[in-house]
């Protein structure tokens, strides 16, 4: 669980549902976003990954992150440095995602590529991100994981341990998650593995190496990702 603590939309959030979304499965080119003009070029790029618990993200996280050459950076990891017994509370959230985009500036600002592994059920934390971005990186892309309920179900029993979102999380975040209006790509991950990677490949310029993959990272993943 990553956003919203279980908590009902205040008047705040955006009143847009999952349901109001129209967004089509089929991948489309993602977006790039300038940096704010200071004189001084970047290299940066901040890509958000979000999605519903369960539906895979952290899969398409890592595989963005091997295109990129980038390191992965999870609330759920990042929550569980800051408390050592979340709650999820609203205060709790804010600060992780407070914490979240903190790190990720420093990192496009310093010319790296970082992809956001999170929820961002609120489409305010997105709108932070989309602004973290126009301050610092060169580029900027937003993408939407999503995945059949009944292949969630199934593949949630398997969750590596990190995230507390079970399946009763997942549908509750459905109620709650504002649908992304603004242009993305989305990954549909109900197939294979292989599926869900050529989705991937094909929106972030063709397959990935061999040697990029999570599994062919080595040490360099250890030491720039924070994933589960």
């Amino acid at each position: 669980m990553s956003d919203r603590g279980g908590r009902s939309r205040d008047r705040g959030e955006s009143p847009t549902s999952n349901g109001d979304a129209a967004d089509s499965l089929a991948p489309t080119p993602p977006s790039s976003t300038a940096a704010a003009d200071d004189g001084e070029g970047t290299s940066g790029r901040l890509v958000v990954v979000c999605g519903l618990p369960g539906v895979g993200k952290t899969t398409v996280a890592e595989r963005i992150a091997a295109h990129v050459d980038g390191r992965v950076r999870r609330t759920d990891v990042i929550r569980k440095e800051l408390f050592d017994e979340p709650e999820y509370t609203d205060d709790e959230t804010e600060a992780v995602y407070a914490e979240l985009l903190a790190r990720a500036g420093e990192d496009v600002a310093g010319g790296e590529a970082v992809v956001l592994d999170a929820t961002f059920a609120d489409a305010r934390f997105r709108a932070d991100a989309r602004e973290a971005a126009a301050a610092a990186a060169a580029e900027f892309d937003l993408v939407e994981v999503a995945c059949d309920e009944a292949v969630v179900e199934r593949r949630i029993e398997r969750r590596d341990g990190i995230s507390d979102a079970d399946f009763e999380i997942h549908l509750h975040f459905k109620e709650l998650f504002d649908g992304v209006a603004a242009d993305h790509v989305v990954v549909d991950n109900s197939g294979t593995e292989a599926e869900t990677f050529a989705q991937v490949d094909a929106a972030f310029g063709g397959a990935a190496s061999s040697g990029d993959g999570p599994e062919g990272r080595g040490d360099r993943s250890a030491t720039l990702s924070d994933a589960e």
